[in-house]
C-alpha cells in the first residue's frame, strides 16, 4: 500500500467493501469455535464478553439496514439495551444477524454521504477485539488492513482530527491523517500500522512486540471512539 491508496475523497464502496471481506474471514472462524469462548471477557471492552461485542456489532448493523435511527442510537445507554435485547438468543443466532448485518449493511451506509462509515471501520476494530481475546492472530492487521487504513484516514479528515504523519514499518510510503489545515503541526508516528489502529481506536498496546513512537500528541488525542 502507498500513500496513492488513502483516498483524499470519499470512495463510498469502501466501507461495504471493508465489511463483506471482514463476515468472509469472521464469521467462519466464529462458527468453529465453542459456546465457552463466547463467554471469555475482552480486554478491549471492559464489562463485556466476546458475545457482548458480536451482539453490540449486529445490532449496530441491524439498525443501519433496518433504517432504525431512533433518538440517542449508539450511545453507551442504547448499546447496552441491543445486548440485553438479545440476551435469550444462542450464540449461533447471534453470529447469524451479525453475518446478515456485514452482508446488507454495505450499499446503505454507502448512500449515507459518508455519515455511517465510522460504523463500518468500528465493526473491523471490534472484529479485531474478538481476534485478539480469542488468541486468533492477526488483530488489527491481516489483507483487510490497507482499506481499514484508507477509512482511517477519510473518517480522521471528515472529523477534522489532529494531523498526524506515519511512517509505518508494514506499509511503503508515508500515510497522512486528520485534517491537514496548516494551523497545527502535524504529529509524527513511527512504528507498526496495527499499533496505530489500537491507538486511533483507544485499545491496549500489548507491552511486548514491536514499539512505536509518537511525537507531538498524546495517546488520548488519537482516539476517535472515546
Amino acid at each position: 500500500m502507498t500513500s496513492a491508496d488513502v483516498h483524499e475523497v470519499r470512495d463510498p464502496e469502501l466501507p461495504g467493501r471493508l465489511l463483506t471481506m471482514e463476515r468472509d474471514v469472521l464469521i467462519p472462524l466464529l462458527r468453529a469455535r465453542p459456546d465457552a469462548d463466547f463467554a471469555l471477557p475482552t480486554a478491549a471492552c471492559p464489562g463485556w464478553t466476546v458475545r457482548d461485542v458480536l451482539a453490540h456489532c449486529s445490532a449496530a448493523l441491524m439498525r443501519v439496514v433496518e433504517r432504525r435511527f431512533e433518538e440517542g442510537v449508539f450511545s453507551p445507554e442504547s448499546n447496552k439495551r441491543d445486548i440485553a435485547e438479545r440476551g435469550e438468543w444462542t450464540n449461533a443466532r447471534v453470529v447469524d444477524e451479525l453475518e446478515r448485518g456485514m452482508t446488507e449493511a454495505g450499499p446503505l451506509i454507502a448512500r449515507a454521504g459518508g455519515a455511517l462509515d465510522v460504523l463500518a471501520l468500528g465493526e473491523w476494530v471490534h472484529a479485531g477485539d474478538v481476534r485478539e481475546t480469542l488468541g486468533e492472530p492477526g488483530a488489527y492487521a491481516g489483507d483487510r488492513l490497507p482499506y481499514a487504513l484508507s477509512l482511517l484516514a477519510y473518517v480522521t479528515r471528515e472529523k477534522g482530527h489532529l494531523p498526524l504523519h506515519a511512517d509505518l514499518d508494514d506499509v511503503d510510503e508515508p500515510l497522512r491523517f486528520g485534517e491537514v489545515s496548516g494551523e497545527r503541526t502535524p504529529a509524527r508516528y513511527i512504528g507498526d500500522a496495527a499499533t496505530l489502529v489500537r491507538l486511533y481506536a483507544g485499545r491496549p498496546v500489548p507491552v511486548t512486540g514491536a514499539g512505536y513512537e509518537l511525537a507531538g500528541a498524546g495517546k488520548a488525542e488519537l482516539n476517535i471512539f472515546g
